[in-house]
């Protein structure tokens, strides 16, 4: 059952942790209720400056979706009135927004011998009438829990991944499994963004790959039934019991 935005509140926590290995915390969190906007990103390992680059990356697409606001708003004002069209528009327009971030953080690099090669994952989810916008470069995720079934709405931009694609299965200790195919911060990263309809109840779920990694899909199912707070508490928590060496981040979206 589609329901209308008008009638829609979301409901969101955010929660953080450098990890047990990490100096710094690269990953960036973004969330907004009233707007219906959250964003994760995370600075890739192993690069100059990826708490920068996720930090810049989070605010510009900020920026962008903020400044477009009255052209969203116009579009979802018709989508409303049955204009299909206009979903493939606000797809375009989160599209720009990812590519806009992208050439930030690869011209602040060019410019900074000290930045130079940072990049970032980048994951975000926009929810407007009665869609899920969710739109991403890397491997961090969106996922959404519906009726105790969770499903991934992204699809990692990984080595593994792509290997899994071709059919190929790489063994649990592979090791480039970590190695992102597409990041914020290489001049032709293309964002690959979904759109689905929203039901009262759905549980979203915005993390960085320090929690999807060690987290099997049915524990994040079964801890996403709990209450926000405690839903994202436990996500983080169990992550770094599970043994995540890298930052663990997350957002719980909630659609009552």
């Amino acid at each position: 059952m589609m329901i209308g935005w008008r009638s829609v509140k979301l409901h969101s926590v955010a929660r953080t942790d450098v990890g047990r290995r990490r100096q710094v915390n690269e990953d960036a969190l973004f969330r907004d209720d009233e707007r219906g906007f959250y964003v994760v990103a995370d600075g890739v390992g192993g690069h100059n400056k990826g708490e920068i680059a996720s930090r810049e990356a989070v605010e510009q697409l900020r920026m962008w979706v903020y400044g477009a606001g009255r052209d969203l708003d116009r579009l979802v004002d018709q989508m409303r009135r049955g204009d299909d069209e206009c979903v493939w528009e606000i797809r375009r327009l989160l599209e720009s927004g990812v590519k806009s971030a992208c050439y930030m953080v690869y011209g602040m690099a060019e410019l900074d011998p000290e930045k130079k090669g940072m990049s970032t994952t980048l994951s975000a989810l926009l929810i407007r009438s009665n869609l899920a916008f969710a739109v991403h470069v890397g491997d961090s995720r969106v996922y959404r829990l519906r009726g105790g079934a969770l499903a991934q709405l992204t699809i990692d931009h990984s080595l593994a991944a792509e290997l899994e694609k071709s059919g190929a299965k790489p063994e649990a200790n592979f090791a480039w499994r970590h190695v992102v195919t597409r990041a914020l911060g290489t001049p032709t990263a293309e964002p690959e963004v979904q759109s689905a309809p929203i039901e009262r109840g759905d549980v979203y779920l915005l993390c960085s790959d320090g929690l999807s990694e060690v987290l099997e899909p049915d524990q994040i199912a079964a801890l996403l039934c709990a209450p926000a707070e405690a839903a994202c508490r436990a996500l983080v928590e169990g992550a770094y019991a599970a043994g995540s060496r890298d930052n663990i981040s997350a957002i719980v979206v909630r659609v009552r």
